[in-house]
Order: C-alpha cells, then structure tokens, then sequence
C-alpha cells in the first residue's frame, strides 16, 4: 500500500534520529499585496506515535493543497506542535529592507523561538546566516519534510485570512480571490484605481505604471 503524503514527510524526520525537530517556511513571498508571514513549527516525534500521528497523514506542501484541507490541517498541525511562532512582516518593512532580507530576518526569528527545544531546525531553502540558530537548508524543503510541511500550512493559511479580511478594506482590488498575488484580474485593478498602501511598492511591477513614476 502507498504511504501517504504525511507518512513520507514524517518519515523523512523521523530518519533525523531526533526528538524534537522544528521546520520553518513563509507564505507571501511571490505576492504583490500584503503581509509575509513567516511560521515555525515545533513537532516532538516521542509524542507524534500511534492515534495522535494519524491526524498528520494528510499533510503536504501548503501549495499542493486545496483550501479548505489547508484549513483542516491547520487545525490538526495546532493540535499536534509542541510549539509554534509566527511573524507578520508588514509591507512597509519589506519595502524598507526588501523581500529577503525580511524574509531571513524572519525565518531566523521564529527559529530562534524554536531552538532552545529543538534539536534539529530545518528551513525551507535558504542558509539563514551565522546570527540563525544551527539549522539545515532544505531545497523543496516544505515537500520533504514534515515540520516545514507543517509551517508551510500555518503561515499559507493565516496570511489567507488576513488577506481576506483586508478585502473589505479594500475592495476594489479582489484580494478575497487572489489574495494579493498577480493575476489579470488584480493588474487590472491596480492599473485603473492605482496601488493602494498594501501593495508593495517596492516590487517592479508593470502594473504600477504611472503610479510608479509619480510616486518616485
């Protein structure tokens, strides 16, 4: 019988011969509107055996998953964790010190949040530098392992519902569809009505156009 998505991303964990295992990742990185929100997560796989590992069978990459599983995953994930950390990166930070430097700046935070348990940090992709806790870069590090699985689905679903709740504020832009992320739809808005103060202004985007040069 094929093992599941979470089995496989489990297992890869449970080979680090450690107890507590973190895994951090960010959801918002791509996303012309909004918040990053970088999340850690925290598993203790002495616990994680038997009927409490069975909810996690479902777990995978945020990307590969539909919202409403993401939702139901969120949920197991919050009653599985040892513990979690989260950042919200605003915009205006990302503008400030740009998209990765935020973003490592915030992988390093919630890890450190992690690392006085965790005998094993992972990160989804990127060497965080010497000030991070020790941790191991991971490349497709959300589809291999089951920490940074898990922290992929945090941070996707809690920066969806801010994005969603921001629609209201703003919404001329469809970030209830979209969630400030390009498409047609969203470039078409923000040529006729302008960037409004979620969008990061900072990103080189042929939507801007005018509005662009008249901010500089």
């Amino acid at each position: 019988m094929a093992r599941s998505s979470g089995q496989r991303l489990l297992s890869h964990d449970r080979r680090l011969g450690a107890r507590f295992v973190a895994g951090a990742d960010e959801a918002g990185r791509g996303s012309l509107a909004g918040p990053l929100v970088v999340a850690g997560v925290l598993l203790d796989y002495e616990l994680l055996r038997g009927a409490r590992v069975r909810p996690l069978a479902g777990l995978n990459d945020s990307k590969q998953v539909a919202h409403d599983d993401r939702e139901a995953l969120f949920n197991v994930v919050t009653a599985c964790a040892a513990r979690i950390s989260v950042r919200t990166i605003s915009v205006a930070q990302i503008d400030r010190a740009g998209l990765h430097r935020s973003n490592l700046a915030g992988l390093r935070a919630v890890l450190a949040d992690l690392a006085p348990l965790a005998d094993v940090c992972l990160v989804d992709g990127f060497r965080l530098g010497p000030t991070a806790p020790p941790h191991r870069a991971l490349v497709d590090g959300d589809a291999r392992s089951a920490a940074i699985a898990a922290a992929s689905i945090v941070a996707k679903v809690l920066r969806d519902r801010v994005m969603r709740r921001l629609d209201s504020l703003y919404p001329r832009y469809g970030f209830m569809s979209h969630v400030g992320y390009i498409t047609p739809a969203h470039s078409a808005a923000v040529r006729a009505f302008g960037p409004c103060e979620l969008h990061r202004r900072s990103f080189d985007a042929a939507c801007y156009g005018s509005f662009a040069r008249d901010a500089a």
